[in-house]
């Protein structure tokens, strides 16, 4: 009899108190989903002998050292979601949770959740912002709750709750406990997965209890870790109410991966690595324009001789380009000057029915000592054929064609090694490089985005190759040479500033004069050194005037060669200037 009754007892138990068997195969979980697709746990996994209290034999453990918390997810029967969070955190301490509203299902969907009435009690605040349900817990044991929507989706022919039941916490969390109840009692399969976003790991412990009830327990989540909980439910338990967003395909392929965060770290590191190179190259070239060498020696004695030698051969037009990089009015000006100090032209002050004019005529025709410049010089002023101009006839045929003579200057300086590159182009080798490498990064971003994705590889690229262009541009093309004859033309100026007249012999002063005046006149000294060598007699050597210079034979002193000069040079520069290719001269000279 008691063994029947006992019998007959078993039998009549509800099916909640059944043991639901291996649950975990009963239901295909594939479809959207917000994590790893995993093998079912075993059915040995799932029911666990129970002791009194709900405790499972093995696993008791004492209070966590730390903040931990409790989460109740109630399912409802509109398919809406009560949750309730009670979160106990040692005293003068704070954390905060920001649990993602928007997740990953697959490659062109996210799944979207939506949170409601939020409520607080304790030292809590919770609030939704933007995507994200943010809550923050103070000292002591704190409680929200609030209602999430969207937790159910149909997949593989029944429904699954899915949540994450814990995310984004800024601190360690000792233990996290959670329980899930619904509608109905038979709930299979079960899954939790716990760590990282998109990690394999599974849950210290879930399970389904003999009275229908979910329970989960995480212990050591760390900072950022979550605990995502899917449980599966009969076709029709409550109405579906997931919500998927499509991705497009730009939004996969730009996003910020591991991978790409790294590619675009070394990136940041070589453009600051590649500004500090600029910016030291730069320094140390603008450092030898504010520093000279020291005093120059360009006065070369030879016995009781003196003669005028400029630092590393330097010629006047040479002096500017390789100063300030360009090639000015001043610099053919100062070249025309040497010419005739060198004997190739004949400069003389000639009448004109407006006041003086200027005459430049042949002495003695370019030879192999002139540079390519100075040869252009002499030819754009006086074309074969032509034995003397005046500069007022040369301005009435409407100004010269100088770009001969510019083009020579730039490539002169390069042949003398003071500059690694034209100073007038801007596009070298190393700018085509750049050029290359941009297009290269934006063929490898078109590829990427409709292939493989991670395309923020190819805009790294790009960047990088912008950079390089553009690092080009602003890289010194005066090279170590260069940078040392710039502090030698301070040194000259100095000469200049310092030099006089008693301590040059007599015999040598209308020389030394002559050969430092186009320097003189580039560096913008003229007045001064006019100034300085006004009481030359320039017929001491038994010729009339100056042995360049004509219209001024009967003086005895250069006092009127230096007030009728400057207005040569302002004439000169004017027909110069007047081409329109070249910056006038600023100031006195």
């Amino acid at each position: 009899m008691a063994l029947a009754a006992g019998v007959a007892l078993l039998g009549a138990l509800p099916a909640a108190a059944q043991p639901p068997g291996n649950g975990l195969s009963d239901v295909d979980t594939a479809g959207p989903s917000a994590g790893p697709s995993l093998p079912n746990l075993p059915a040995e996994q799932l029911q666990k002998p129970q002791l009194a209290g709900g405790v499972v034999p093995g696993l008791e453990q004492p209070p966590p050292q730390g903040t931990s918390a409790e989460v109740a997810l109630k399912l409802l029967r509109d398919g809406a979601v009560s949750v309730t969070e009670k979160v106990t955190v040692p005293g003068g301490q704070q954390v905060t949770s920001r649990v993602p509203l928007r997740v990953s299902a697959s490659d062109d969907q996210d799944r979207v959740f939506a949170v409601r009435d939020v409520k607080a009690e304790g030292a809590a605040t919770g609030a939704v912002e933007g995507d994200q349900l943010v809550l923050t817990f103070r000292g002591g044991e704190s409680t929200v709750s609030y209602t999430v929507d969207g937790a159910i989706a149909d997949v593989g022919g029944q429904q699954q709750f899915r949540w994450q039941a814990a995310s984004g916490w800024d601190a360690p969390v000792a233990r996290i406990t959670v329980s899930f109840i619904a509608p109905v009692p038979r709930l299979s399969p079960i899954d939790c997965f716990a760590g990282p976003i998109g990690s394999s790991q599974r849950c210290t412990l879930a399970e389904l209890d003999h009275t229908g009830v979910v329970r989960v327990e995480q212990n050591d989540i760390r900072a950022g870790d979550r605990v995502d909980l899917l449980v599966g439910l009969p076709p029709g338990t409550v109405p579906v109410n997931a919500k998927f967003a499509e991705v497009g395909l730009l939004a996969n392929a730009f996003a910020l991966t591991p991978l790409t965060g790294i590619v675009f770290a070394i990136l940041v590191l070589l453009l600051i690595a590649g500004a500090l190179y600029v910016w030291r190259l730069r320094k140390r070239d603008a450092g030898a324009l504010a520093a000279g060498t020291g005093p120059v020696e360009v006065l070369l004695r030879d016995g009781d001789r003196v003669f005028f030698a400029s630092p590393d051969g330097v010629l006047p037009g040479q002096v500017g380009t390789v100063v300030d990089e360009t090639v000015d009015v001043v610099d053919i000006s100062a070249t025309v000057v040497d010419l005739a100090v060198r004997n190739y032209l004949w400069l003389a002050e000639v009448p004109g029915p407006n006041g003086p004019d200027w005459q430049l005529s042949r002495r003695n025709p370019p030879d192999e000592h002139l540079h390519d410049f100075e040869r252009a010089v002499y030819e754009t002023l006086l074309p074969e054929g032509t034995d003397a101009v005046l500069l007022s006839q040369l301005r009435s045929r409407g100004g010269l064609d100088l770009r001969r003579i510019s083009d020579a200057m730039y490539s002169d300086v390069v042949s003398k090694r003071w500059f690694s590159r034209r100073p007038d182009l801007s596009r070298t080798r190393l700018t085509w490089l750049g050029a290359g490498v941009f297009a290269l990064g934006l063929v490898a971003t078109a590829v990427l985005t409709f292939t493989l994705g991670q395309a923020l590889i190819g805009v790294a690229v790009a960047l990088a190759g912008l950079a390089i262009a553009a690092g080009a541009g602003l890289l010194p093309s005066r090279t170590a040479r260069g940078r040392a004859l710039v502090g030698q033309v301070r040194g000259l100026l100095d000469y200049l500033h310092t030099a006089k007249a008693e301590d040059i012999p007599a015999a040598d002063r209308e020389m030394v004069f002559s050969r430092s005046l186009p320097y003189a006149v580039v560096l913008g000294d003229t007045e001064r050194w006019l100034g300085t060598f006004a009481s030359l007699n320039p017929g001491a050597d038994g010729a009339a005037g100056l042995y360049w210079f004509g219209g001024l034979e009967s003086e005895q002193d250069l006092r009127r060669f230096g007030a009728h000069f400057p207005s040569f040079l302002t004439a000169l520069d004017g027909l110069l200037a007047e081409s329109g290719q070249f910056r006038a001269p600023a100031g006195t000279r």
